[in-house]
Parts: C-alpha cells; sequence; structure tokens
C-alpha cells in the first residue's frame, strides 16, 4: 500500500517525543563505563531486590490461553490483598500500560500532575492530545478536571492521607472529571490505600512487580468503580495477561505472611542505606523501603565513582546534585556500595 502525497493506513499522528529515561538500563550504563568490573549492581531501580519465590506452575500455561476461570482467580486473590470487590479490578500486563490507556479513554480536559513525579504520568496524558501541568501539592490544582497523584510519590516518598484525597475525588467526580492515584509503592509503606474506599471519580493503579521482585512478570492493576472497571478492561482487551503472570500473581498475593516479612527486611535494608548515604555526606530528600533519595554537593563525582565500579544509580536531569538509590540484593553487592560511599 502506497502511503505517497499521504499518511496511509496510520493517519497524520502527534509527534514523538523524546523517550524518558528510566532506571535498569545497565546497557547505557555499559556504554557509559566500559571498563567497569561485571557483574553490574543495578540499584537504579525502585525493584524488590529479594523476589518472592515463584511456585511451580502447571507447563500447559505455556501452552493454552488463559481462561476467563484464571482471570477470574487473579481477581479474586487481588481483591483479597488490596481490599476492593473483584468486579472492580482489572489486571493488566503492568501498570505502564494502564498510565498509557486511561487517557485514551478520558474526553479532552485539564490535567493536573501533583509533581515532579513518575514521568510517564504526564507524558502519557500529554499524548492523548489533553492539556497538562504540573503542580506542587494538591491545593494547587485550581480548576482541573484529571488530578494525578503518586502515592507514596517517586522519587522523594512524599505521602498523602486518605481523606484530602478522596475529598479530592468527591470535587473531581462533580466535575465529571477523575482522581488517579498511583499507589505502586504502597504494599510494604504504613500508607493507607484507598483501595477498599472507591468512589466514583477515582481510579488506583496497584505495581506488582516493585513489591515482590519480579518485573519481569509484567503484571498489574486498575482498581476502580465497575463501570470505569469494564471500560479499562475493554480497551486492554482479552488475554491481556499472560497465563503464567495469573497463576504466580495469585500465589503471591494470596501470600500475606511474606508480604509481612518482606516490608520488615527492606525497612532494615532502607535504615542500612540510609546510614551508609549519610556517612558518605548525603542530604536525605526521602524515599519509600525499596529506594532512597538525598542530594550531594558532587552527586555528578559520586555516580561516576559509582559507575566506574559497576554500580547503577538513578540521576535526574532536573536535579543535577540528586541521586536516587534503590537496596542492594546481597552481602556482596552492600560491600562494594560501602566502599564507594566510604
Amino acid at each position: 500500500m502506497s502511503e505517497r502525497g499521504g499518511h496511509g493506513v496510520w493517519g497524520p499522528g502527534r509527534p514523538e517525543a523524546e523517550p524518558i529515561a528510566h532506571g535498569g538500563d545497565l546497557d547505557a550504563a555499559r556504554r557509559m563505563f566500559p571498563d567497569a568490573p561485571e557483574p553490574w549492581i543495578d540499584l537504579s531501580t525502585g525493584i524488590n531486590p529479594v523476589p518472592y519465590p515463584c511456585p511451580a506452575i502447571d507447563a500447559s500455561l505455556f501452552h493454552r490461553l488463559p481462561s476467563a476461570a484464571d482471570h477470574a482467580a487473579l481477581r479474586e486473590a487481588a481483591s483479597r490483598a488490596y481490599g476492593a470487590a473483584p468486579d472492580r479490578i482489572v489486571p493488566a500486563p503492568g501498570t505502564q500500560i494502564l498510565i498509557e490507556t486511561i487517557p485514551r479513554l478520558v474526553s479532552t480536559r485539564a490535567v493536573a500532575v501533583v509533581g515532579p513525579t513518575y514521568a510517564e504520568h504526564a507524558a502519557a496524558w500529554r499524548r492523548a492530545g489533553h492539556a497538562v501541568s504540573t503542580v506542587p501539592c494538591l491545593e494547587a490544582v485550581g480548576t482541573a478536571q484529571v488530578v494525578v497523584v503518586v502515592n507514596p510519590n517517586n522519587p522523594d516518598g512524599r505521602t498523602w492521607p486518605a481523606s484530602p484525597l478522596l475529598a479530592l475525588a468527591e470535587v473531581l467526580s462533580a466535575r465529571n472529571g477523575l482522581l488517579v492515584v498511583d499507589e505502586a509503592f504502597t504494599d510494604l509503606e504504613a500508607v493507607e490505600s484507598l483501595c477498599p474506599r472507591l468512589r466514583p471519580g477515582l481510579v488506583i493503579l496497584r505495581s506488582f512487580g516493585k513489591t515482590y521482585g519480579l518485573a519481569g512478570l509484567r503484571l498489574g492493576f486498575a482498581v476502580a468503580e465497575a463501570g470505569i472497571a469494564r471500560r479499562i478492561a475493554g480497551a486492554l482487551g482479552p488475554w491481556a495477561v499472560a497465563g503464567p503472570a495469573l497463576a504466580i500473581g495469585r500465589a503471591a498475593l494470596d501470600d500475606a505472611a511474606w508480604r509481612r516479612d518482606a516490608a520488615a527486611a527492606r525497612a532494615a535494608d532502607a535504615g542500612r542505606l540510609d546510614r551508609m548515604i549519610a556517612r558518605a555526606g548525603g542530604t536525605p530528600v526521602g524515599g519509600t523501603v525499596l529506594f532512597r533519595t538525598a542530594d550531594f554537593a558532587d552527586a555528578l563525582g559520586l555516580f561516576r565513582r559509582l559507575g566506574a565500579a559497576g554500580l547503577h544509580v538513578r540521576r535526574f536531569a532536573e536535579a543535577p546534585a540528586r541521586l536516587r538509590f534503590g537496596l542492594p540484593a546481597d552481602r556482596n553487592a552492600w560491600c562494594r556500595l560501602s566502599r564507594i560511599l566510604r
């Protein structure tokens, strides 16, 4: 099919934006520091470094399409873990897909993103044609019809109690708007989830891979009133989540004891990391039990020393003094990090 003289099958589209930098890109780190020792230690993400022990799963899950019963079993496990009814829960192949999908289901709105925060939120709403602004707090959202809040926030760990968020959801619902609360890091934190307190105009995003250290499984959830949940599920289409992910997700979500132990262990690790950062002259900014963020007088120099030693941490172009550290996975990783920070 010729596209001469027009845009062909794809239509004009919108100009492509520059890709957003994320943690976890060890290929880029290797290019930057080609002489660094292997294996690299990736501390640039907020993923649990001690993953959930995946159960053995039936080999047939790799051969057949996921069934309605498989999906229902995962939704029921998520219901028990998150405190929302199963018909309010939409499984997805990672929360990033949901961040991209939801803006396309909403007619053009003024959108306020409380930030600075995870940059994909604002980018996704802009790509869908909405007018997006970044605001510093809930009180500054003005007349926006859609508000996006990450709670706890990434990368500074800022949190909001449930009451003002629920009040804002009521206001936005009256404007025929929407409050999107990204609770990606809530599982292991002492932060009140809104999932048990759903109401019209509220959509909550929950990550699976960060908490359970299984980011490659690609699993996440939207939690919303039944009508909105059906629209999101319809946009994702059938078989959005792979059969093995459904089975592993169900087992992990039902393992409350593992989640409780992981929260305590990672909190202890975060405290240890805070002490190491302080000894290195860092000024704490905040974080969660899965990552810590700090400012340094010579952040670029420290980033280079870490990179030359095969340790990858997260930098922020908009905050050059700032570095974010994920948690080391084992004794060797802790020792390698400690040698540089000393």
